[in-house]
């Protein structure tokens, strides 16, 4: 099977709402999601969940690792439970079919060997400050990341980004693209009307994106005054 035709069964596969909404619950959830877990979240039985669920198995959308929740090893410890996470590969389809990945790549490449880091930045956090001047006043940092594909999430008082939109460049160019994303976000914060409550810092998460956002605190509000 070629890899466009089995981006296009994925997204059929996507089409049934019932599955799209557990592969949004699963690739939004930091960790690895049960069926106990995941039916709850969607509101259908287990069952119903476990059915769904190893269909996005196999349609390559989601993997799947065995645990033992209870944390006991050997005899009684009873079997292991079946985990679900978003898959690392990506998923992508147009028709007709173009190559703006290998477009994406080359241009980074260049930007990287001249040294046009800070250009790049500059850019991006002005192309961010234009697209939050746009959204709703009433929109929190949460819902505009959110709709921009980042799956955010809170730990503790950090907001994390548990997917990178740009993983893949990511991957290949980290400094040049990590500080383009910072950047970006920086500028996405200014433009918000409530932007100037957060505050976005470098905190790479081992699988996820390397932005963390915080609300900044009266201490860091002084400062930037001075």
């Amino acid at each position: 099977m070629s890899s466009e035709d089995a981006a296009l069964e994925a997204l059929v596969v996507l089409g049934e709402p019932v599955r799209r909404g557990l592969y949004r619950y699963v690739a939004g959830t930091p960790g690895d999601v049960g069926r106990d877990a995941a039916a709850e979240a969607v509101g259908i039985s287990r069952s119903l969940a476990a059915f769904h669920l190893d269909k996005l198995v196999e349609a390559g959308l989601l993997e799947v690792d065995f645990r033992r929740l209870s944390g006991r090893s050997g005899p009684g410890a009873g079997r292991p439970a079946k985990m679900y996470r978003r898959a690392r590969n990506e998923v992508a389809v147009s028709v007709p079919p173009r190559a703006y990945d290998a477009a994406g790549h080359l241009l980074a490449e260049v930007v990287e060997r001249a040294g046009l880091d800070g250009e790049l930045q500059a850019a991006a956090r002005a192309a961010g400050e234009a697209e939050g001047g746009t959204v709703d006043g009433e929109a929190e940092p949460f819902e505009v990341l959110r709709a921009r594909g980042y799956e955010p999430f809170w730990d503790g008082r950090t907001l994390r980004l548990n997917n990178c939109p740009f993983h893949a460049l990511a991957e290949q160019f980290p400094a040049l693209v990590c500080g383009m994303n910072l950047a970006g976000i920086e500028g996405l914060l200014a433009g918000l009307t409530c932007g100037q409550d957060w505050k976005a810092s470098m905190d790479p998460l081992p699988q996820g994106c390397c932005v963390s956002l915080e609300v900044a605190d009266a201490t860091d509000a002084a400062a930037e005054e001075l």
